[in-house]
């Protein structure tokens, strides 16, 4: 993830303008936006998240195909890639999967190593989804934790050598 001389050179170089955000000026790092939206999740270890998933949360991986593909998959997760997450969450959206029932449902969100996951949840949580959080770790803690997973796809991992 970037060395401390890379980002202080990215917050020098980059300004605030159509695409900047933050204030006029400066410039809103990575590194912060990730630090902002996990200090507003409840985010979940992998034992933990397998628990609430048990007790009804939805465990939702954003993961794209191919890392499924590769890696393998948590057997009965809902999948909705990153692209799709905020319209298929949001009760309110017309496109929303049947699990989007209200703004109350537990939303758990994994991807690979629990990055982008982060800010996926915090944007649900802009919404209005106000239990969205994400698994600390991702898939990488998953499966590292011993915790059921469905085989990669043996035919994609020929292919990728």
């Amino acid at each position: 993830m970037g060395g401390t001389h890379e980002a202080e050179r990215a917050g020098r170089a980059g300004r605030s303008g159509p695409h900047g955000g933050g204030t006029p000026g400066r410039r809103t790092t990575i590194e912060a936006r990730l630090a902002s939206a996990r200090a507003a999740l409840d985010r979940v270890t992998a034992e933990e998240a397998y628990r609430e998933w048990g007790a009804g949360a939805v465990l939702v991986d954003t993961r794209i195909h191919a890392q499924r593909a590769e890696d393998g998959t948590v057997p009965g997760a809902l999948v909705i890639e990153r692209n799709h997450l905020e319209w298929r969450c949001d009760p309110a959206s017309g496109a929303s999967v049947p699990q989007a029932v209200d703004t109350e449902v537990r939303w758990i969100v994994l991807c690979d190593e629990g990055y982008a996951s982060s800010l996926a949840a915090a944007s649900l949580r802009s919404l209005g989804l106000r239990r969205a959080t994400d698994l600390i770790g991702g898939f990488q803690s998953w499966r590292a934790a011993g915790l059921p997973v469905t085989p990669p796809d043996q035919a994609a991992r020929r292919r990728a050598a």
